[in-house]
C-alpha cells in the first residue's frame, strides 16, 4: 500500500484575486516586495499559521526561492510557524506592562486557559504568546488578539471579560477580501 500524500495547499479564489491586486502595487521585477502582505494572507487562509508547505506556495506565487520566504517568516514574530488556537493572545512583556502586572496577567491567563506561553490550550481556543512592546503603555498591562487591543487587564474581572468575549467570537474572522462573510458552515464554530 502506497503512503498517501497530503494535497498541496492552494489559495482560495478570493485570496488569489487579492494577491493579484496586491501585485499591481509593485513593479514586475520587485514581486518580493509583496512578501509580507502575501504571508499575512497565507496565514489567514491556512488556519493562523504558515507551514513549510504554505511557505513554499508563497514562494511559488511570488516566483521566489523558498529560502527567501523562510528567512522572512522566521524573522518576524507576527508569523506563526506551528498550529495555533482560535485566538492568539499576544501579551506585552516590556517594562511598563511588567510594572503594571503583565507577569501576573500571564500567570492568570495560563491558569484560566490551560495554555502555557508558547503553547495552545487543551480545548484549542487559545495560544499564549509573549511579544515586545504593543505601544499602549498608558493602558498597561495590555494584550493584542488579531487587530484588537485589550487594555488595563490588571483585574481578574477585566481578564474574565476579555476571555468571555473571545470565547463568544466566531472561530475565524471575516477576511478583508471576503465580501460575503463566512460560509454558513463556519458561522457556528
Amino acid at each position: 500500500m502506497e503512503p498517501t500524500t497530503a494535497a498541496k495547499p492552494q489559495f482560495s479564489p478570493a485570496a488569489q484575486a487579492e494577491i493579484k491586486r496586491l501585485l499591481t502595487h509593485y513593479p514586475d521585477d520587485r514581486r518580493k516586495s509583496a512578501l509580507l502582505p502575501v504571508l499575512h494572507i497565507a496565514q489567514a487562509e491556512f488556519g493562523g499559521w504558515v507551514s513549510p508547505e504554505v511557505q513554499d506556495l508563497v514562494a511559488e506565487v511570488l516566483d521566489l526561492k523558498p529560502i527567501e520566504v523562510y528567512e522572512v517568516s522566521t524573522f518576524y514574530t507576527m508569523f506563526n510557524l506551528k498550529p495555533v488556537g482560535k485566538h492568539v493572545i499576544e501579551i506585552c512583556r516590556t517594562g511598563p506592562c511588567m510594572l503594571r502586572g503583565s507577569d501576573e496577567l500571564t500567570a492568570q491567563l495560563e491558569r484560566l486557559t490551560g495554555a502555557k506561553v508558547g503553547g495552545n490550550s487543551p480545548d484549542g481556543n487559545f495560544t499564549l504568546k509573549e511579544v515586545e512592546c504593543l505601544a499602549a503603555c498608558g493602558f498597561a498591562p495590555v494584550v493584542q488578539v488579531r487587530e484588537q487591543y485589550y487594555e488595563s487587564l490588571d483585574t481578574p474581572e477585566a481578564v474574565d471579560a476579555m476571555l468571555r468575549e473571545l470565547r463568544g467570537m466566531v472561530h475565524r474572522p471575516i477576511l478583508p477580501w471576503e465580501e460575503n462573510g463566512l460560509p454558513t458552515s463556519l458561522q457556528n464554530n
